[in-house]
């Protein structure tokens, strides 16, 4: 594949910023929005399943909870495949895998058919799909990244708002066997989007150096397929401690608003309009956001930004608490909506410039094993105590106080730890973006060489040609007599007759 060695080198040419780049973040939008809305909105089928095989919400709630923990569990088996096999053919392969869950689900006679089908298959289909997309982005995007983290994290509220609507039309037409028909032909969109991944190549350069190039590549020893040694970065290891904290809280308020309103006797169409009000601010948040962390000044100071943007979060949740009716949720979602747009553009981004390209592969999949188990943790800790103290503000304190506490730690510890000042950071990005690349480098040192090489022969053309019109006028000045003697004597015996087979007596002829 000719993919493999740009994707285990992490680039082997210059992120375009630009160009197909922006092919690769249409393909982002789409699989982000699969990936964190999928799960979400299969929930618009729990009723219909649970008078098909008589079961309780409790059960039903599996299905979604199996979706997540594949989509983050699985980050160190992605890491592992995109290593060796580049990020294009796993996302194909994640897609089909993604289709043929869902359209086996269709057929499923037990809830546990729905579990394999479309918890296993169909969430670790929308993991390979997920993960090397981020990597891909990663590698077309470096000036500006922040912007198109932003505009791919605006895939997530996009397709909730679009799934679960579309969910509930085809369930009203099809019911749930259809609807698990359509939406896996629909998620065969995951392939078409894996196809728009093309590797970046490395500019050609002149034979002799591809030639050095491949006993160079010969010599090395094989990448790893996932590197642990990200663990010795201190940043690596304090983003994510912080970000297991992070994910303990941040899910809550979405999971549970709306039964908080019901508790506050709202209607149940004005309670889940709180949900469409949150997607909604959420999907300008995010590329504004990521507008912001490309500027000159914030964006080497991205950890600081994510830290408001986690403390901005947390607090929200801490007030929200308080709500009485339902206008003050209404506020409350909008806040949220503001401060989880810019954690969802933020928290990759954040990665991205702490590990590098290079590592980045096998520190999101790392990463994402962690938060799999803080998010099977979270949410139903969570509803385990609303059960015991029967009370919403209990629940939204706790998950405020965990996302400010992953701030805090993010931003001190960093602070702390890390000594490098964003001055020196700022000062090594503008170097990166000025500095030519090393394939520009050969490529002008050729250059050079093919000159100086050219301006040598030219000097050895010009001193051959003055040795020999020195040696001809030489000649023609000083013209030996012999010479001359020998030349006559030549004319002299060509003019005259000679009998076949006799020799001329000609003393200089005798031996």
């Amino acid at each position: 594949m000719g993919g493999m060695a740009v994707d285990v080198g992490g680039g082997g040419g210059k992120a375009p910023d630009g160009g197909w780049g922006w092919a690769v973040l249409a393909g982002c939008f789409v699989i982000t929005g699969f990936s964190y809305a999928f799960p979400k909105a299969i929930s618009v089928f729990f009723k219909e399943l649970i008078r098909e095989f008589d079961v309780g919400y409790s059960d039903m709630a599996w299905i979604s909870s199996i979706l997540l923990a594949m989509l983050y569990g699985t980050g160190p088996l992605c890491s592992v495949l995109v290593n060796q096999f580049g990020c294009r053919p796993v996302m194909m392969v994640g897609g089909l895998f993604a289709s043929l869950g869902m359209i086996l689900a269709s057929f499923s006679t037990s809830i546990i058919h729905i579990y394999l089908c479309t918890g296993v298959i169909t969430g670790l289909g929308l993991a390979l799909n997920f993960q090397p997309s981020l990597i891909m982005l990663n590698r077309y995007f470096r000036e500006r990244r922040p912007l198109a983290n932003g505009l791919s994290a605006a895939g997530s509220p996009v397709a909730l708002c679009s799934l679960s609507p579309l969910g509930q039309l085809l369930q009203y037409q099809y019911g749930w066997r259809g609807s698990f028909l359509i939406l896996g032909g629909i998620l065969l969109n995951c392939c078409v989007c894996g196809a728009l991944m093309r590797p970046l190549v490395a500019p050609k350069t002149l034979k002799a150096k591809e030639e050095e190039t491949e006993v160079m590549e010969k010599k090395k020893p094989k990448a790893k397929l996932l590197d642990f040694s990200v663990f010795r970065d201190r940043g690596f290891v304090i983003y994510t401690v912080a970000a297991s904290i992070m994910v303990l809280g941040l899910f809550v308020p979405p999971v549970f608003v709306v039964s908080y309103a019901k508790e506050l006797g709202t209607e149940d169409t004005k309670a889940a309009l709180l949900l469409s009000i949150l997607g909604f601010i959420d999907i300008f948040a995010r590329p504004a956001c990521g507008l912001i962390a490309g500027l000159k000044f914030v964006r080497p100071r991205c950890v600081y930004l994510f830290s408001f943007a986690l403390i901005f979060s947390g607090t929200t949740d801490l007030v929200g608490s308080q709500a009485k009716d339902y206008s003050s949720l209404v506020v409350f979602c909008v806040f949220f909506g503001i401060s989880y747009g810019m954690v969802g553009a933020l928290q990759f981004e954040v990665l991205m410039s702490i590990v590098g390209s290079e590592k980045f592969s096998s520190a999101i999949g790392l990463v994402l094993l962690m938060e799999a188990i803080a998010v099977l943790v979270g949410p139903p800790g969570a509803g385990r105590l609303l059960d015991a103290t029967k009370n919403y503000m209990c629940v939204f304190l706790l998950a405020g106080s965990e996302v400010v506490l992953s701030a805090l730690v993010l931003a001190i510890c960093s602070f702390v730890f890390i000594r490098k000042k964003p001055s020196a950071l700022q000062n090594e990005l503008t170097e990166a973006c000025s500095k030519p690349t090393t394939n520009d480098d050969e490529e002008q040192k050729g250059v050079r060489e093919e000159k100086r090489e050219n301006e040598e022969v030219n000097g050895l053309n010009e001193e051959e040609e003055r040795h020999k019109k020195d040696a001809e006028t030489a000649k023609t000045e000083i013209r030996p007599e012999s010479i001359i003697m020998d030349s006559q004597e030549v004319e002299r015996f060509l003019k005259e007759p000679q009998k076949n087979g006799d020799v001329a007596t000609n003393p200089e002829t005798c031996l």
